[in-house]
């Protein structure tokens, strides 16, 4: 990110964009030759919204699966871009199943696009991505992933998942900086949704054509910094020996922060089955001692940041485990958990 790129410059364009379109086709399926990718500049949420605002035809209904904060967000995006709507809402200790989906898409006929967040980040819950898309298909229907927080982190392959468009963000997972998000969509599924868009920006087919027939040029001005530390971290990618890899990893930090929190009596808002190994949500203590805010300062001042809580029905505190964080790193942050622990 010290070097100054131009967004107009051949070198750029096809030497780092088109690169990693290509690199990413290929993390996500074996099938990379069904795939196609446009970034979309903005943080993931723009990219969310390119979807839905670009996927979706005017005669047509969205089905949004929701047991969280994500899942509402793009309920509220299709709602504000005037998107025909049809809410699953089961709350945040909600898994969603496949007989459900099914079930919800014989009961309206009029939806033709399902969208599921892959892992919900409110709670940590780790959605069934791959029945509720092939419940979806087995329907007729267009599927869309929120794969925001999985996608580089978790084994998966679109063609399996059968993930019409799947969306994900440079500073998860791959371990990028933040900037802008990208859309793995089937080919055939992003040449066929010219002229839906709901808005000029993200207009998703516009961004995607002007790039694939321009050498990956970007309709307007690139975040180049950010493009160019995506390159490299897919490369450190690469050199942690892949998905599977890092993936891992995670599962291994998160066997210890479990562990750990658990030692130190905290209890987690998931059951273990439902838990991914990206962020967990933990349950605050019941006592009147307890202060988030005091427990948080203690462990920013050890060098740990943690996220509060989203989670409506009770009072969560989170922590994730993604990025370049070691096993080591996880029981510091213990370490400075138990030294923080003044509410007993």
């Amino acid at each position: 990110m010290l070097r100054d790129w131009c967004t107009w410059d051949d070198d750029y364009n096809a030497g780092v964009v088109q690169d990693i379109r290509a690199r990413l086709c290929k993390l996500a399926s074996e099938k990379a030759d069904e795939y196609t990718v446009a970034l979309m500049q903005g943080s993931g949420t723009f990219s969310v919204e390119s979807v839905i605002g670009s996927a979706i035809p005017p005669q047509g209904k969205l089905l949004a699966i929701i047991n969280g904060a994500y899942g509402k967000r793009i309920a509220t995006i299709a709602k504000t871009l005037g998107v025909a709507l049809a809410e699953m809402d089961g709350g945040e200790r909600w898994q969603p199943s496949a007989k459900e989906i099914a079930a919800a898409l014989t009961g309206d006929e009029s939806i033709t696009h399902v969208a599921v967040v892959h892992i919900e980040t409110t709670t940590g819950m780790q959605n069934p991505a791959e029945e509720i898309c092939a419940a979806a298909k087995a329907a007729g229907k267009t599927t869309i992933v929120d794969a925001m927080s999985s996608f580089g982190g978790l084994p998966m392959d679109a063609a399996t998942m059968r993930a019409d468009f799947l969306v994900s963000s440079a500073n998860k997972c791959v371990q990028g900086v933040p900037g802008f998000g990208f859309v793995v969509a089937r080919r055939d599924a992003m040449e066929n949704i010219k002229g839906f868009a709901r808005s000029h920006s993200l207009d998703l087919h516009a961004q995607w054509k002007t790039m694939e027939e321009n050498g990956g040029k970007w309709r307007f001005t690139s975040p180049t910094h950010t493009v160019r530390a995506f390159q490299k971290a897919l490369d450190e990618l690469d050199e942690e020996g892949g998905i599977t890899a890092r993936h891992n990893r995670y599962k291994e930090n998160h066997r210890i922060l479990i562990a750990g929190m658990r030692e130190l009596g905290f209890e987690t808002f998931l059951p273990d089955e439902y838990q991914s190994p990206v962020i967990t949500a933990f349950c605050s203590p019941q006592t009147p001692e307890w202060d988030f805010k005091r427990f948080y300062a203690a462990l920013k001042k050890s060098g740990f940041v943690i996220y509060p809580g989203k989670v409506t029905v009770a009072e969560t505190f989170r922590i994730g485990n993604i990025g370049d964080v070691r096993p080591a790193d996880i029981r510091q942050l213990l370490k400075a958990a138990a030294a923080a622990k003044y509410w007993e």
